[in-house]
């Protein structure tokens, strides 16, 4: 699915699937959880195993506070483990919901400070750690799970979504938690700031999905929504073509204006964050309008083509970044 994991691949472009992604920008919840009571276990069973894929994550980032880097890369452990069970392998929807429901079960059980299953202990032992350290909202990583079932749902039924405030609904779910969460684990919890974040995390969503269109179209992954379509007269035959005609390329410029002016409304958040945060998130959304560039200069191209970050774009991205 496109989770936010995903869309901090805008930035390291190397993200060949899905926010997330997303930023190092967080929030808290709106409710704080309870203390937990966490089962008793060796301490080395909390220590999130390190990464192995998904390079697009920042866990291991040089500006990523020291500090920060363990419980990061647990909320990171969390959301890659469900992602795959949501996109990886060739099981069956039916299959993979039950997973995620099981799944679900474990998240619940940590959070009320009772053990997780031995099958995904490896994942939720490093999480229960930091749920107990931290205080992570627990509905946040709930909403994550949601987005990851809906996701194979649409995905099953080849459907798409029928107006931008159905996409954005997703994209709450789906990749604004992570923001949250990470502004949560920096004390930054005020009402602005978690706008921004939303807006920065559904921006990069969104880019992921224009970055991505070659790739998900074919895999019966509809993101341009209905009403957009209708309004650029976008033929759904030429679509699934992957065909690149003048309405179509109009369709993919407004979807991508759209991500733009979105991007811009959160970006003021890179001023609120301290040091090296501050400077992360420059380079997330400074990445994520590359991205966009990109995808506007193939003036609906990305039907067939994926724009991808060059060395020399890092460049660019850094020239922007400090200026910002």
């Amino acid at each position: 699915m496109r989770s936010p994991w995903h869309c901090q691949a805008t930035i390291q472009g190397v993200n060949d699937r899905s926010p997330p992604p997303q930023p190092e920008v967080a929030s808290a919840a709106t409710s704080a959880p309870q203390p937990l009571q966490t089962a008793p276990h060796h301490a080395s069973a909390t220590l999130a195993a390190p990464v192995t894929h998904y390079e697009n994550f920042p866990v291991a980032s040089l500006l990523c506070p020291p500090h920060l880097r363990q419980p990061i890369a647990a909320i990171y452990g969390f959301a890659r483990t469900a992602d795959d069970i949501a996109d990886e392998g060739d099981a069956l929807a039916a299959a993979r919901l039950a997973d995620l429901a099981a799944y679900h079960a474990d998240l619940m059980a940590v959070a009320q400070g009772q053990p997780p299953s031995p099958r995904w202990a490896s994942v939720f032992l490093p999480l229960q750690a930091v749920l107990r350290s931290h205080q992570l909202p627990v509905p946040l990583l709930a909403d994550l799970l949601s987005a990851f079932a809906q996701d194979v749902e649409k995905t099953r039924d080849a459907e798409g979504y029928a107006d931008r405030a159905e996409l954005l609904d997703y994209c709450r779910r789906s990749a604004n938690p992570v923001g949250r969460l990470l502004l949560h684990l920096y004390g930054v919890g005020d009402a602005q700031a978690l706008r921004q974040s939303d807006a920065i995390c559904t921006a990069l969503q969104l880019i992921n999905f224009w970055q991505d269109l070659s790739v998900d179209i074919p895999r019966h992954r509809h993101y341009l929504p209905r009403a957009d379509c209708a309004v650029h007269g976008a033929c759904q035959a030429e679509l699934l073509a992957l065909q690149s005609t003048r309405e179509n390329a109009r369709l993919i410029a407004d979807c991508a204006d759209w991500a733009r002016t979105t991007m811009y409304s959160g970006a003021p958040l890179v001023h609120r964050l301290p040091g090296r945060a501050g400077w992360e998130l420059r380079l997330v959304v400074q990445g994520g309008l590359r991205i966009l560039d990109k995808v506007e200069a193939l003036k609906g191209g990305s039907l067939h083509t994926r724009p991808r970050l060059h060395a020399w774009d890092w460049v660019v991205m850094l020239g922007r970044a400090l200026v910002m």
